[in-house]
């Protein structure tokens, strides 16, 4: 649990701003239509964000995601 509040309150940037703001306003403009679909790709989104999975978390930028090559 440590673990995961250290991660939602460090290691902010750009990218994870944009990512939680992309998920937020699918999940509310989806919400409002009803599109429950949209709502599980926003929720996808602003969990990169928050939590700084995949390229939010820069991973993918720094070269740590095996890519095959």
């Amino acid at each position: 649990m440590h673990n995961l509040m250290l991660r939602i309150r460090t290691g902010w940037n750009a990218v994870r701003v944009i990512y939680l703001a992309l998920g937020i306003f699918i999940i509310v403009q989806s919400a409002l239509r009803p599109d429950w679909v949209g709502v599980v790709a926003g929720g996808w989104f602003a969990a990169m964000g928050l939590f700084a999975l995949g390229c939010a978390g820069g991973n993918c930028a720094g070269g740590n995601c095996d890519t095959g090559k």
